[in-house]
């Protein structure tokens, strides 16, 4: 049964950091491009960052680039989220999903204001 849970989300003030972090079962983990997406209120689910079976490529929204880095540990089965320079829009519900594959996780809320 595939199984995504999504943690470490939280209050921090904006320029601060957050790691998230996604546990994943239920499936071969490094047979999938994994992929962190956000969703804000009244907003479309949008994709933040991707990254393919053995980290070789990593794909980023341009408004997250040089400030978020996507990662993962295979043998953990394991996918992160490394987020700093935090801005209040950055404020919104993360999500993980295993590409090609109909699994998300339930979302971790991550709100950035002073």
């Amino acid at each position: 049964q595939v199984q995504l849970v999504e943690s470490g989300g939280g209050l921090v003030q904006p320029g601060g950091s957050l790691l998230l972090s996604c546990a994943a079962s239920g499936f071969t983990f490094s047979w999938y491009t994994m992929s962190w997406y956000r969703q804000a209120p009244g907003k479309e689910r949008e994709l933040v960052a991707s990254i393919t079976r053995f980290g070789g490529r990593t794909n980023y929204k341009d408004s997250m680039k040089g400030r978020f880095t996507i990662s993962r540990d295979n043998a953990k089965n394991t996918m992160y989220l490394q987020m700093n320079s935090l801005k209040p829009e950055d404020t919104a519900v993360y999500y993980c999903k295993a590409e090609d594959l109909a699994a998300w996780g339930q979302g971790t809320q991550v709100t950035v204001s002073s």
